[in-house]
């Protein structure tokens, strides 16, 4: 951008305006790009094969509650008949009701581009209203091809729901407190699911040796969770082909056993596919103990939410093509069986499934079984990583060290300090417990949890994304709730009897995420209030009022505008700055990814002579900084490649390309990648060329090739020929920089409670926050920093 003259800035009015056009946030660099990010087309057979491998992954957890279920509904044993069939009946319409209809066939289309879980619909809704607590996103972000949204009419519901949402604070707050609860809770069904579901598998020893000790089924349980979890750095990629084969055999398995059992003991158990058994079980069982009933029935659609979450690598349409043909149809089979079985055997209600198993088959059956029982847990777990990557992404998380673990899929991801957290926590579970009773009362609590936050957050989704009519809304809700309050309800009365762990472990995370996240907002508002104006900066000269040595410095803020305070900082406490500074922004967007040619924002901080920069660099909730990823080296590439589109678009307009320029190229703000800028430069070389007048020089410079008397129409053109020699040399200068050395300079911040904060506000961010400051990973370590090259300026924030 050229000097501004005095009478310019007069005319220009306040110094408020001055900065106004000299730093705004990046509007035209954000130029719409081609969407490439349409739903694909998948053809007949690679939608079966599709269907196929998501057994592996989705219906683990799900497909291994027949192994619980019924002692669980039954823990003082079964009197009648008429019991088992009511509690089948409330089974079969469960299953249809939660996981068929209101999960596969609504929940399962509100993904994010095919990223599912609880996340997935906050994003979605920061999206569509200005909900976001975070207030760095801005309508240049709303450009991106994967943040799609919705118009609305100015009267619609939709619009008014809008409007009420974005009018207080308050609202944004409940809204993310709920997803925060939500996301706690399907932690701790992370960690319950591994040892409900090991734990079950490994009872089937004890079935053909009545005399063996509890104890000896938990040391076995415990093995397989600590050699399952000493696995998970090799990744599921590793021997996830063998996931789909197991399942698909678990179920065959389930459901020829269920099967034989309707035919060899009592085909009378198929009357409870008539829904008056429901009524009749409610009406027997209501004075005794129908809470605990349904709090074991509950347990028949633990892996629901986990459906949702483990959506990433699949389409909709082939999780449910899997779920209709295979996965509830064998579900219904095994649970019909086990009842018929269990009104012949009362007695053998405690291990249902594994007395009912034909002795013939019965140890390929319990191999089959804890195959089965491992791969369920090995689907929560990697919903847990999952779900602890968003919520980082979206700062409500303490940065973490997050491992790919396969080239083929950044969705499968490993992280070690979670893990070893997630192990600690189930072992103390399976041998605090060490009975599938408590341990389902503590994993039904939290499953129904999720589900209702779910429920409360498909509203908005439906009126804001979907923009449903509000009949079918206010139905979904109702039929919702009237299953999962009752069995809220049957769950919170079993708080004293093992309820009380999910709500524990939830509330520690919820702590740790919302204290994060609090602070984090927080320091961005001191941010925001204390930047230094570009008119002070202006003020300063080129030389900014010090010494410009050789060498590049990267400033890292969390601003997209404006400059940090970090900066006047360093530069009012050091006699010296590099000759390029550039301001470097990551931030995180709620969209499940940012495609590499239009991550990279970057545009220039005053006038050329200054050699300032910012570069905003945008990342999606799924994606990471990789480790073999030279962050360095992407930042100043992005840089070199803006000053050479800003020369190329120097001299003309887009009504005509020889024009003379209305203002310089500085001016002119522009979005640059490298995908994008190298395709530009491309078509301006083989459209300069083609006209016989210009060519390129091995400097990328713009040059007569032959010289005839100037002519007003080639006046643009000397223009250009002009600018392009500027470039050069600026383009020189930034390499000598660049070998003279860089720097990467880092905030190394103390948040501070103020002095006349409240007790609860001081014990959060002076020790809680604190220690987390310590104890996660620094920004050097996420920007892959080399250690020689940092620097880190400390500064106090008090909040």
């Amino acid at each position: 951008m050229a000097s501004l003259s005095e009478s310019e800035v007069t005319n220009r009015g306040s110094m408020w305006e001055l900065d106004q056009n000299l730093d705004q946030p990046m509007d035209e660099e954000a130029g719409r790009l081609k969407n490439m990010y349409r739903e694909k087309k998948f053809s007949s057979v690679l939608l079966l094969r599709l269907a196929f491998q998501s057994l592996g992954v989705v219906f683990g957890d799900l497909g291994t509650s027949p192994l619980y279920v019924f002692y669980n509904i039954f823990p003082r044993g079964v009197d009648d008949d008429e019991d088992v069939i009511g509690a089948l009946s409330l089974i079969i319409y469960t299953l249809t009701l939660i996981p068929l209809l209101k999960y596969v066939f609504v929940v399962l289309r509100a993904n994010d581009n095919g990223q599912g879980g609880t996340f997935a619909l906050y994003s979605l809704l920061c999206r569509h209203a200005k909900i976001n607590t975070i207030p760095n996103q801005h309508r240049t972000d709303e450009e991106l091809t994967t943040y799609s949204r919705q118009t609305y009419e100015e009267n619609s519901v939709a619009a008014k729901i809008k409007r009420w949402l974005e009018a207080h604070a308050y609202k944004r707050n409940i809204l993310l407190i709920l997803v925060l609860i939500g996301t706690c809770t399907a932690i701790g069904d992370g960690i319950l699911t591994p040892a409900i579901s090991v734990l079950s598998a490994s009872g089937g020893i004890k079935v053909q040796n009545q005399n063996m000790s509890t104890d000896i089924v938990v040391l076995v349980a415990v093995v397989i969770l600590i050699g399952l979890f000493s696995m998970q750095h090799y990744g599921t990629d590793k021997v996830g082909w063998l996931f789909a084969p197991i399942v698909l055999l678990w179920f065959i398995l389930i459901g020829s056993v269920g099967a034989v059992n309707i035919h060899k003991y009592n085909n009378s158990v198929l009357k409870a596919y008539n829904p008056v058994y429901v009524y009749r079980f409610f009406r027997r069982r209501w004075n005794s103990d129908i809470w605990t009933s349904l709090g074991g029935v509950m347990l028949s659609i633990t892996g629901t939410e986990a459906l949702f979450a483990d959506l990433c690598h699949f389409p909709v349409l082939a999780i449910q093509i899997a779920f209709t043909l295979i996965v509830f149809p064998c579900l219904l089979l095994a649970y019909t069986g086990q009842a018929a079985y269990i009104i012949s055997h009362k007695q053998h209600v405690v291990d249902a499934f594994y007395r009912s198993i034909p002795d013939a088959i019965y140890w390929p059956a319990f191999v089959i079984a804890t195959a089965a029982a491992i791969v369920a847990s090995q689907a929560t777990i990697s919903a847990t990583y999952s779900i602890i990557k968003q919520a980082l992404a979206l700062g409500c998380f303490p940065r973490v060290k997050i491992v790919h673990t396969s080239k083929k899929f950044l969705g499968q991801i490993y992280i070690p300090d979670i893990n070893w957290v997630l192990l600690v926590l189930c072992i103390a579970v399976t041998a605090g417990f060490k009975n599938q009773s408590q341990i389902g009362n503590a994993y039904g609590t939290a499953v129904v949890i999720v589900m209702l936050v779910t429920t409360f957050l498909m509203v908005p989704i439906m009126l804001l994304v979907w923009k449903s009519h509000w009949v079918l809304v206010v139905s979904f809700t109702v039929l919702s709730l009237v299953v999962e309050v009752p069995y809220f309800v049957a769950c919170i009365l079993k708080i004293d009897q093992g309820g009380w762990v999910p709500l524990v472990i939830a509330t520690a995370f919820f702590l740790i995420m919302y204290v994060w996240h609090f602070c984090t907002v927080k320091r961005y508002e001191f941010e925001m209030h204390s930047k230094v104006s570009m008119a002070w900066i202006l003020g300063l000269g080129p030389s900014l009022g010090l010494v410009r040595v050789p060498g590049i410095g990267f400033v890292y803020t969390e601003l997209a505008s404006g400059v940090p305070h970090i900066f006047s900082h360093f530069i009012t406490n050091l006699p010296a700055i590099h000759s390029v500074v550039v301001f470097v922004c990551v931030k995180y967007l709620p969209v499940y990814t940012v495609p590499t040619e239009e991550r990279f924002l970057v545009r220039r901080i005053g006038p050329k002579s200054f050699h300032m920069f910012r570069c905003v660099a945008r990342y999606g909730y799924k994606d990471i900084h990789k480790r073999d990823e030279d962050f360095e080296k992407l930042l100043f590439d992005c840089v070199l490649f803006f000053v050479r589109l800003e020369s190329m678009m120097e001299g003309y307009s887009d009504s005509d390309e020889f024009s003379v320029p209305e203002q310089g190229a500085a001016g002119r703000p522009l979005m640059m990648s490298g995908a994008a800028a190298g395709a530009f430069l491309a078509a301006e070389k083989t459209s300069m060329c083609s006209n016989g007048e210009l060519s390129f020089s091995s400097q990328d410079s713009i040059v007569p090739a032959q010289s005839p008397a100037p002519a007003p129409a080639l006046r643009g053109v000397t223009a250009r020929w002009s600018a392009s020699t500027e470039v050069g040399d600026e383009l020189e200068f930034l390499n000598r920089c660049k070998d003279a050395g860089v720097v990467h300079i880092l905030g190394n911040t103390i948040v501070r409670a103020r002095r006349d904060s409240g007790v609860v506000k001081k014990i959060a961010v002076d020790y809680m926050y604190a220690f987390m400051r310590r104890m996660c990973r620094e920004n050097s370590v996420l920007f892959n920093v080399p250690h020689e090259s940092l620097l880190n300026v400390g500064q106090i924030y008090y909040i």
